[in-house]
């Protein structure tokens, strides 16, 4: 009895794991615009939701191919962070923060209503049908296998785009002190563009990998955005490592759960977690001590 247990906490480990994969892609996203903008997008999970409708109706309507209609969603909603930046955050730039918070919360609605009114509440389904891996009594989703790969992929070449090319490095500048980069001749409202459709980007390789999982419908959103953003929050929003740390927290306290209870109860305890570091650690895992 105990060795079957075991197996199940390995397999509710590694499917953490698995699932820290996509969470920590979503937050990076996220945490890239506000560390270089400082604007928190509350609607960045709906631009992901955008990005799987454009998966569905690529692949199901013109018979597209998978690896085909990927690189043209990532485009479309990187393109559609691009805009976004242009049209609501840039005048934006100045004012406070709760105006903000309310442009890209009112942003929110706009997209759910529009995907309601342009698509329907219908839940769609990709219909793609991916097998299971079984290892012993072990059992694990390629989807899953396949989000966590595209995932760490995706990670790496922003950490080597970050690193090694001149708007990377100008990127991670501007997010260290935006003031003076402005004084050295660094176009920051270039910058912040480029920062803005990475950051469309990122959301549209998640849509990518969470439309093998999750069936698409205007309020899918809800079912990933609350928990990215504490996830950010809880890393310390901007801060790349801590959102990489707590996604992979949030994912274990998650897939555990759900083995000693279930999923529900999972969540739960994530949030649960979350309220208990606040009080902790208000500013974030890795934030400074002062």
């Amino acid at each position: 009895m105990l060795e079957i247990f075991d197996i199940y906490l390995l397999e509710a480990v590694i499917n953490g794991i698995l699932l820290g994969g996509v969470l920590a892609l979503l937050a990076l996203g996220l945490n890239l615009i506000f560390g270089v903008i400082d604007v928190t997008w509350i609607c960045y999970a709906e631009l992901v939701m955008i990005g799987m409708y454009g998966m569905y109706y690529m692949v199901q309507y013109f018979g597209m191919s998978y690896y085909a209609a990927a690189p043209i969603a990532i485009l479309l909603v990187a393109a559609l962070g691009a805009l976004l930046h242009f049209l609501v955050i840039a005048p934006l730039l100045d004012a406070a923060p709760i105006n903000q918070l309310l442009a890209t919360g009112g942003v929110l609605f706009v997209l759910q209503s529009f995907a309601t009114v342009a698509f329907g509440i219908d839940f769609r389904n990709l219909g793609i049908r991916l097998p299971i891996l079984a290892m012993g009594d072990m059992h694990f989703s390629y989807s899953r296998l396949l989000a966590f790969g595209a995932a760490l992929v995706g990670m790496i070449a922003v950490y080597i785009f970050m690193t090694r090319t001149f708007t990377g490095t100008a990127i991670r500048a501007i997010s260290q002190d935006r003031q003076i980069m402005a004084l050295m001749g660094v176009d920051t409202k270039k910058i912040y563009i480029y920062t803005s459709a990475l950051g469309g980007a990122l959301a549209g390789l998640a849509a990518c990998l969470l439309v093998l999982q999750y069936d698409v419908h205007p309020f899918v959103g809800l079912s990933f955005g609350p928990i990215t953003f504490l996830i950010c929050v809880l890393g310390g929003l901007g801060n790349f490592v801590g959102g990489f740390v707590a996604a992979f927290l949030f994912a274990e306290i998650i897939s555990l759960g759900g083995l000693f209870s279930d999923l529900e109860w999972g969540y739960v305890l994530a949030f649960a977690f979350f309220i208990l570091m606040m009080f902790i650690r208000p500013a974030g895992l890795l934030a400074r001590r002062s």
